[in-house]
């Protein structure tokens, strides 16, 4: 019989460090596509990068705002939450940007239409993945939670 131990997590200061790391990424990001450089400056993307701006700059806020909320507390229904929420707003990115496509690829012999149609329909079936999972992860911690605390009052 094979016993599994359950993961550990990273101890807090090294998750502190990843937070961090993450909402400076993110604000670098915002900085880059909104003032400078600017998205215009990328020769690749069209003018129709504005109808999909704002999804992109909501997911980017969102991941800022929620990593700083992991930096005070990132206990395990935080967490799941959290995920929850950007993987969410992820997903709605992925396919206003299949909607829209405001790609133009057409200085190129290679066939970067169908190659970032395809990374876009896989990042989409991730994250749908992915929202389910976070979902499933969010109840688990809810119901452990709920568990402890109901078997703490009984003694």
């Amino acid at each position: 019989m094979t016993v599994i131990a359950p993961a550990r997590r990273p101890l807090v200061a090294a998750r502190r460090v990843g937070y961090v790391i993450a909402a400076a990424i993110n604000a670098a990001l915002m900085c880059a596509i909104n003032v400078w450089p600017g998205w215009q400056a990328a020769p690749f993307l069209t003018e129709d990068t504005h109808r999909v701006l704002g999804l992109v700059n909501l997911s980017l806020a969102a991941s800022l705002i929620i990593n700083m909320i992991f930096l005070v507390s990132d206990l395990p229904p935080v967490k799941a939450l959290g995920d929850l929420v950007t993987t969410g707003i992820g997903l709605a990115v992925l396919v206003r940007v299949t909607q829209v496509f405001p790609f133009d690829f057409d200085d190129s012999s290679f066939d970067w239409v169908l190659l970032v149609r395809v990374v876009l329909v896989v990042g989409m079936a991730g994250a749908a993945v992915g929202v389910v999972v976070q979902f499933v992860t969010l109840v688990r911690r809810l119901l452990d939670r709920a568990a402890r605390a109901e078997r703490g009052a009984g003694r």
